[in-house]
């Protein structure tokens, strides 16, 4: 499995010649990143004086995000393996018209999986970015640009699921399934945007000097 290498030699199979591990694996490292950092402001905050008050609140948020760390690991092998699923329906027989007419209607099921599969992942860390946003503001103010580092991989965890989900869509027939995941993903990524810049630009006004 992808998550159990060292972290050098997981960065050297996606630097080598196969397709896999990719963006799409990428992307879900980028919302573990971002889970793991979050999970750490909340933590620093834990016991620390003049934030007794909010410790409730980030003993749930530290839990939260290991929780959704746990997912977004997983999701970087589901993302991989959902690849390799694809490219066997490719080496499917096509010898007959009976052959050609189940490989097809294979490679549309798993690359509609393929699209599915990173979609998750995007609207995940979408989520995740309510709960950043409530770390940076209450958390510990020492670790508040971690929490900034965490929207800013959140956001990139977004964008690059998205952009998954997207090439995909482009080999499937089903065309209400391609509105309907399209939409979605226009309508993710502004809100994903938006939700960065509002953080970004309220933090470094606060830290300006």
């Amino acid at each position: 499995m992808l998550v159990d290498l060292t972290v050098k030699d997981f960065l050297n199979k996606v630097a080598g010649s196969d397709p896999v591990p990719g963006g799409g694996s990428i992307a879900a490292l980028n919302g573990a990143l971002a889970s793991a950092l979050s999970a750490m402001v909340a933590n620093l905050t834990i016991g620390k004086k003049n934030y007794e008050a909010r410790e409730e609140l980030m003993r749930h948020i530290a839990e939260v995000t290991s929780r959704q760390k746990e997912l977004f690991v997983a999701d970087i092998d589901r993302d991989s393996e959902a690849y390799d699923r694809v490219f066997a329906c490719f080496k499917m027989p096509k010898s007959t018209d009976e052959e050609k007419a189940l490989r097809s209607a294979a490679i549309q099921e798993a690359t509609k999986h393929a699209a599915l599969v990173p979609m998750q992942v995007a609207r995940n860390a979408y989520n995740l970015m309510d709960i950043i946003a409530d770390v940076a503001r209450l958390g510990n103010r020492n670790a508040v640009t971690d929490a900034c580092v965490a929207m800013m991989a959140a956001r990139s965890a977004v964008l690059g699921a998205l952009l998954n989900v997207r090439i995909n869509l482009g080999s499937l027939k089903d065309k209400d399934f391609v509105a309907t995941l399209q939409s979605q993903a226009d309508e993710l990524e502004r809100q994903a945007c938006a939700k960065e810049k509002e953080l970004l630009d309220e933090i470094n006004q606060e830290l300006k000097v």
